[in-house]
Order: C-alpha cells, then sequence, then structure tokens
C-alpha cells in the first residue's frame, strides 16, 4: 500500500487519546517538578551541621537536607525531607538512603504535614 504524498502523519498526536487521564497528569506533574530549579541553600560548617544533626537525633526532629551534589546542568535536587533513622562514623540514613556527612551542603529543621491534615 503506497501512502500518497499529501498526507501528514500526526506523529504522537495521534497516540494521545490512548493515555489515561492519571497518566497524561502524571506526566504533566513530572514534567513541572523536572522544570523547577532547586535554589542552592548557603553552605553551612562542620560544627553548625553537627549541630542540628545531634539535635535532630537527640528530640526526633524531622530535618531538610541538601546535598551537595549538582546534575549535569549544575542544579541541585530537591531537599531530602525526613527523620534520621541512624547514623555511623560516616554519615546518616534518613529517607531509606544513606548520606555522608561530606555530602552535606545544608541542613536544616522542618515540619511535615500529617496525612489526617491534607485538604483535597
Amino acid at each position: 500500500m503506497r501512502i500518497p504524498p499529501s498526507y501528514q502523519d500526526r506523529k504522537l498526536l495521534k497516540w494521545n487519546g490512548f493515555y489515561l487521564s492519571e497518566h497524561t497528569r502524571q506526566m504533566a506533574e513530572t514534567k513541572a517538578a523536572q522544570a523547577f530549579l532547586w535554589p542552592a541553600k548557603p553552605i553551612m560548617d562542620k560544627e553548625a551541621i553537627a549541630q542540628v544533626l545531634y539535635e535532630a537525633r537527640l528530640k526526633e526532629r524531622c530535618i531538610a537536607l541538601q546535598k551537595e551534589e549538582v546534575d549535569a546542568e549544575g542544579h541541585y535536587f530537591p531537599d531530602i525531607v525526613g527523620k534520621i533513622q541512624g547514623y555511623d562514623e560516616l554519615g546518616i540514613y534518613i529517607a531509606n538512603q544513606k548520606i555522608d556527612y561530606d555530602e552535606i551542603r545544608s541542613v536544616t529543621f522542618t515540619t511535615v504535614a500529617k496525612w489526617s491534615a491534607l485538604e483535597e
């Protein structure tokens, strides 16, 4: 079968009808999250970082941690938020990942909204 030369293929547009609304919403949220640029927080000295981490462990407080790590374009990743799950001489465990002490750029106390307080 030969396609006439005047035929214009819609390429990806013809497949949009096969996506569910949940998929398109999730793709839009992912695209918006990737478009947001996380600002670089001020670099904290090791004593200030140690003090915040000590108090967070002692009082079981939630922290927001920015790693000294950037992507290919030089942008920082989102903060890692949560309570300290454990620690050793090399680093801490937070949000099911290990972060070495020398990877921490900034750490601050934060609060996390409870699911019961969220509105739809």
